[in-house]
Order: C-alpha cells, then structure tokens, then sequence
C-alpha cells in the first residue's frame, strides 16, 4: 500500500525542515512526499531543494489558498492512500504511518483518524493542547465535534467519488470536507485512539481574534449548507476546545 504525504508550503522556511524530517524517518517505506509551494518568497525551496529524499517530489506555482494547494497534491498524488502534514507539524513518532496502514489493511476502511496535540511554536516538546478525538456517532456534528483533519487519511477512491476542498471557504473547507464524508455514514471511518500528530500553535485559524471571527463564521455557513445545526452547533464547536487545554 502506498501512502501520499501532502504538505503546503507557503514562507515556511522556520518549519519545513522538521516536517521534512519527520516523514523521512518514518518507518513505513512505501511513501511519497509532495511538498506543494505557494511561490514562497523566502527560503522554502532553497532547504526543498537542498533536502535529499528519494520520496519527496516538489512543484512550486501559484495558488489561491491553502485548500487550492491541497487539492493539487491529492490530483498530482499516486497513492493508494493520501493524508496530510502541514509545514508547522511533525508525526508524534517514526512509526505513525505504519501503524496507519495497518488499519488501511482492513478492506473494508475508508478512512482513519486520530488524536492530536498542539505545541509550543519554539518548543514542540512542550504540550499546550490534547485534542483527543474519540468516535463519530451519528448527530455528532450537531453537537459541535470534529476531529482533527492533520491525522485524517482517506483512500483515494474517497476523493474520487466525493471529491476534495471546497475552495470557497478559506479557512473551514477541512470541517466541510470531513462533514461530507462522514455525514449519514457515507464513509467507514475507524478511530485510532493515539497522537498521530503535534501541530505548532499560530495557524490560520486561531492566530487572532479575527481569524477566530472569521472561522466561525465559515464554521456556521459549512453547518447549515450542509443540515447540521446552527449557531448551536458552532458554539458549543468553540467550547469544546476548552477541555483540551487540561485533557491528556
């Protein structure tokens, strides 16, 4: 089974390298890696190109967005799985995709996913946030849950049928997305009760007050277009993010 890592790049020259690293030491061998550039203006491609990696593959061109990129590298992508590691973030350990391929060797899994933790910016030993998951059951989404889209990973034939980001959110195509496949059991998703992933703090979603606006705003669009609450729904999304601050 072939998995396909895809991660966005746009001026991430602070960060790149670690994820670089981090699925290059992975311990599963059958991986591709596709770094998608935005046209960074720093030093991006510079420590892209230095890297030697037999896996990794790299375009840089123009994009409209982070879900434009995302969506290239599934298209551009060859494997029988696909998932994603942003710029900001590491696998919690080298053995993270084999232990996803083993779940992947049930025929009948279209999709897995699991825990995540938010990190120090500076210091990614140190834990701020314990997003644990837990199952999906129906109604889930009116109840404000969702699971952490870096540790999802979908069979390709997913994103054949339903198809990737709806580019016209900004910031909330991956809460869309995941609503769509998961919604009135359209796909067999199965939890990994584990961290899979350590995401840097500061992303596009939470690094102001006004992205946090704007978010929920796009939160409360994606849950009425499509039949899963309201204002309702979108707050208690928001509150729930309380607990992870002191859950492990």
């Amino acid at each position: 089974m072939k998995i396909s890592v895809i991660t966005a790049t746009f001026n991430s020259a602070d960060t790149i390298k670690d994820a670089l690293d981090s699925v290059a030491q992975q311990s599963y061998s059958n991986i591709e890696h596709l770094i998608i550039d935005g046209q960074s203006k720093d030093t991006t491609l510079d420590i892209v190109k230095n890297y030697s990696n037999s896996k990794m593959h790299f375009r840089s061109e123009s994009d409209s967005g982070i879900y434009d990129a995302l969506n290239k590298g599934i298209i551009y992508s060859s494997g029988d799985v696909v998932g994603f590691l942003h710029a900001d973030d590491v696998f919690e350990s080298n053995g993270v995709l084999s232990t996803i391929a083993e779940a992947f060797s049930d025929p009948n899994v279209d999709a897995i996913y699991g825990d995540l933790i938010y990190v120090r910016k500076e210091n990614i030993q140190q834990v701020v946030r314990y997003w644990r998951a837990g199952n999906y059951r129906k109604n889930s989404f009116y109840h404000g849950w969702m699971l952490p889209h870096p540790t999802l990973y979908v069979r390709r034939a997913v994103y054949e049928k339903y198809g990737g980001f709806n580019t016209s959110y900004r910031i909330s195509a991956d809460y869309d997305f995941i609503i769509r496949l998961l919604g009135e059991g359209r796909v067999s998703a199965v939890y990994l009760p584990e961290v899979l992933v350590r995401m840097r703090l500061g992303g596009i979603s939470n690094n102001s007050i006004f992205s946090i606006l704007r978010k929920s705003l796009e939160d409360l669009r994606v849950a009425r277009t499509n039949g899963v609450g309201g204002i309702y729904t979108v707050l208690f999304k928001n509150l729930s993010k309380l607990s992870q601050f002191w859950s492990r």
